[in-house]
């Protein structure tokens, strides 16, 4: 019997080292993440979680933008409604593209499509990550890696 108590006291040790900060709202860590890449992660002290989702998402966004991706900006299809969501879950990224003028106003060679579906992408890790850490800030997720 001693070793399930072990196991159980283990665990909860273990809960104890992975508990958000104290005083961190999760919505605050959901609209940090989507703003800056990995900031969600970076309030709750996982500075190399935060640093590979913001190299990941910023290097994917620029990749995008250097292969003359386009960068939605207005939706009249259904299609183009869809990438600009993806597109502006980007955060940061995305505002500053449209404000300093970044991105294709369409798609002229081939690279560009793919250019497009970086951009799209970057914006929808982006999102996945901020809710990554809007669950892990309100512990509806466990941290297993540390």
């Amino acid at each position: 019997m001693p070793v399930v108590s072990d196991k159980i006291e283990g665990m909860s040790a273990q809960r104890a080292q992975s508990a958000p900060p104290s005083g961190i709202s999760p919505w605050l860590t959901l609209l940090l993440g989507w703003l800056i890449p990995g900031a969600g992660h970076l309030l709750l002290r996982k500075p190399i979680r935060a640093a590979l989702i913001f190299t990941s998402i910023v290097a994917m966004f620029l990749l995008g933008i250097a292969m003359q991706g386009k960068l939605y900006g207005s939706a009249r299809e259904i299609l183009d409604l869809l990438s600009l969501a993806g597109d502006m879950g980007s955060g940061l990224c995305f505002f500053l593209g449209k404000l300093f003028g970044w991105g294709a106003d369409s798609i002229q060679v081939t690279t560009a499509d793919y250019g497009s579906r970086f951009i799209v992408m970057a914006g929808l890790l982006n999102i996945m990550a901020a809710v990554d850490a809007h669950n892990l800030c309100n512990g509806r997720k466990q941290d297993q890696a540390g």
